[in-house]
């Protein structure tokens, strides 16, 4: 199961009742998060989640709403005594940013590792679970993920008895790993049954909408995309700012079939998002209009 937060939920600027985006989830007790603006980890002490966990922090890009909490964060994570690496992904020029804003968190008691992307489409493989990375359309380099969780098709004890396949060998090939014994190689789909579903999620923000968003969202459980604008008449900025409305975002969600939509990155001028929420599930149904500290587990389908 995938447990999953949106710390924050605004975009350009904090709000006493708004902090900007960040994403948290926890999964086999790891932490991922995507996105730092500044106010996240209080937002995170607010939830009641640990930093000292996190694993791998994911950046879109490099507007200070987006990044600028993560000198804060480091620090607090060294006090935490994390001391396994830490590993950066995001956009080309990742190192470069991260080091000059380490002028005022220096020392720390635990290693930086860096992942630039540089390709329109990637994806990072990790210990049960992939990240894709997909190049979107803002106004500098800009980069929506996509977590996705595969699950194993059901061992069949009864394939591996009439292949007279060792016992000893069952719980490995269960785990998905070839053996070879002597001159018979042993892989697991001679044991396992068809891929089950798994657990998808898809965040993007600060982008126009386009294709790839739809492609890499397709069927995700749970799809939390920006929505800057709710009002009426805002299409023009909308575009000129390369952002979204929310009817664009749920229009998106719906060519995606997606499970569910998590609106998010609101305009500071938008004071209270929620009343919009009925008009945009006009256009798709499962839209949640969210707010700060939203939480949900994704679990697998029995």
């Amino acid at each position: 199961m995938l447990d999953v937060c949106l710390l924050g939920t605004g975009g350009m600027m904090p709000l006493p009742y708004r902090w900007l985006t960040s994403l948290m989830m926890r999964f086999n007790g790891s932490s991922i998060l995507i996105d730092c603006g500044e106010g996240t980890q209080i937002a995170m002490k607010q939830k009641g989640w640990s930093p000292k966990p996190i694993d791998i922090i994911c950046f879109t890009h490099y507007h200070a709403d987006h990044i600028s909490g993560l000198p804060g964060l480091l620090l607090s994570m060294g006090n935490a005594e994390k001391t396994d690496p830490l590993l950066l992904i995001g956009p080309r020029g990742l190192k470069n940013v991260v080091e000059s804003l380490r002028v005022i968190a220096p020392e720390l008691p635990f290693e930086i590792e860096y992942h630039e992307i540089t390709k329109p489409v990637e994806d990072i493989e990790f210990e049960g679970f992939t990240l894709r990375a997909f190049k979107v359309v803002h106004n500098i380099i800009c980069y929506g993920y996509t977590m996705e969780i595969k699950r194993a098709g059901l061992f069949d004890a009864e394939a591996a008895k009439a292949q007279e396949i060792p016992l000893k060998l069952w719980s490995r090939l269960q785990k998905g790993e070839t053996i070879q014994e002597g001159d018979i190689t042993y892989t697991p789909d001679m044991v396992l049954g068809p891929e089950r579903k798994g657990i998808k999620l898809t965040y993007c923000t600060d982008s126009r909408p386009v294709g790839s968003i739809v492609e890499n969202a397709y069927g995700s459980d749970l799809f939390i995309c920006e929505g800057m604008y709710g009002e009426e008449g805002m299409e023009e900025k909308a575009r000129d700012h390369r952002h979204m409305t929310f009817y664009e975002a749920a229009d998106m969600a719906k060519q995606a079939a997606v499970k569910e939509l998590w609106l998010t990155h609101y305009s500071p001028s938008l004071t209270y998002p929620k009343e919009y929420e009925k008009a945009v599930r006009q256009c798709f149904e499962n839209t949640i209009v969210a707010k700060d500290g939203r939480t949900v587990t994704l679990k697998f389908e029995d």
